[in-house]
């Protein structure tokens, strides 16, 4: 029945995504797109009358005495933001602080339905500790349970406590008590006002797009917040940065002067293959044939990525963001990527981990490994670890 929904909701939003971006032509879209935009009249309301009542107190929020870093964006997807978390993480964890990263695990398998039914019929606070990805020791989930950014965020840092809960006040106090942790890492945390305290907002702008396809705020648009709410950022990152930002960081500076701005790359390290997990340098896309298979928010600079490092792009297939392959979508993407005469397949980490076993593998299927590399502001970053670690 889940993976009906799941199906039924990935067509909605595909269709949702292309009136959005204008793909779907003809009366009915128009129409569409008129009711969305009244919608996103009604949505910007609500955010900035949120903000205002926690401003004022009326919606409270919590302090837990330790470090909290929030890590988010003002549009939906495709910042590449998992990666800065990564970045932050272990320079903070080499500094010597106990880190915990702390996410809501989106479209991570959630708690029993009878059990979040009663809770909220009984008016009653939650009392199920988070979802522990990982001890700071052992991956403890799989993807499915955890969702696939904290699972792969576990994968990646193996010192470094990761919980998941929708509520993060209830997550950091659960790393700090458990786990003696002394700074918490909010995943997706810029929109997360309940936790506040001593804390730093990092925000990423996609250069491509940095606020959004058109500049209006969902669901007529991908903005989660108007571009003047960067004014309470502390550090902005200008992601996939190509060093032609002048006009973008004017633009930045008018709605916060005070913000550091780093600009970065995703730098990609190697390919490892899925299922063997055997790693190989960046020249194996050298003069092959290569098939892209994603499922992520913005595909187009991962397809470019393996043009720049010498593939041959014969074939693409996209799904939405966070979608769950089964075992015949693989096999129908190698069947197509052989039709195209392609070498092998590559995908992206973040779907790796969303992959099935599959019976049979007639083409080698690798994901891309990347990390964050900073052009622009290495001294500004630092001073933030350094701040951070020595308060």
């Amino acid at each position: 029945m889940r993976e009906i929904f799941l199906a039924w909701s990935e067509s909605l939003e595909q269709f949702v995504l292309e009136v959005i971006y204008g793909q779907r032509k003809g009366k009915r879209a128009a129409l569409l797109r008129a009711a969305l935009y009244s919608l996103s009249k009604v949505f910007t309301v609500a955010v900035k009358a949120r903000r205002v009542l926690y401003n004022l107190r009326i919606l409270r929020d919590s302090t837990l005495g330790v470090q909290v870093i929030a890590i988010g964006n003002i549009t939906a997807g495709g910042t590449g933001k998992t990666p800065v978390v990564e970045k932050f993480a272990r320079e903070l964890k080499d500094a010597g602080r106990q880190v915990a990263i702390l996410s809501r695990g989106y479209r991570s398998k959630p708690a029993p339905a009878h059990r979040r039914l009663l809770n909220k019929l009984l008016l009653r606070e939650d009392i199920t500790p988070p979802k522990i990805v990982s001890d700071g020791k052992s991956l403890l989930l799989d993807s499915e349970t955890a969702g696939d950014e904290p699972y792969m965020l576990a994968s990646n840092l193996k010192d470094v406590v990761v919980l998941v809960d929708k509520d993060r006040v209830k997550a950091g106090r659960y790393a700090i008590e458990k786990y003696g942790c002394d700074t918490l890492l909010l995943d997706d945390g810029f929109q997360y006002w309940k936790l506040r305290g001593r804390r730093r907002d990092v925000v990423l702008i996609d250069r491509e797009q940095p606020f959004g396809n058109n500049g209006k705020l969902l669901p007529r648009g991908t903005l989660r917040e108007p571009p003047t709410h960067l004014s309470r950022a502390n550090i902005i990152f200008i992601t996939k940065s190509d060093g032609n930002t002048e006009e973008l960081r004017a633009k930045i500076s008018n709605y916060n002067p005070k913000a550091s701005i780093i600009e970065c790359v995703h730098s990609p390290l190697y390919f490892e293959d899925v299922f063997t997990g055997d790693q190989h340098g960046l020249d194996l896309l050298k003069n092959k044939k290569v098939a892209a298979l994603s499922g992520i928010a913005l595909p187009e600079s991962f397809e470019q990525s393996l043009i720049s490092l010498g593939g041959d792009l014969v074939y693409t297939k996209r799904f939405v963001d966070h979608h769950r392959f089964s075992q015949q979508e693989i096999l129908n993407a190698i069947n197509r990527s052989k039709t195209r005469q392609a070498d092998m397949i590559v995908t992206t980490q973040k779907d790796a981990v969303r992959f099935p076993k599959i019976d049979r593998r007639d083409l080698p299927i690798y994901f891309m490994r990347v990390e964050i590399r900073i052009l622009k502001g290495a001294k500004d970053f630092q001073d933030c670890v350094r701040q951070i670690c020595f308060r």
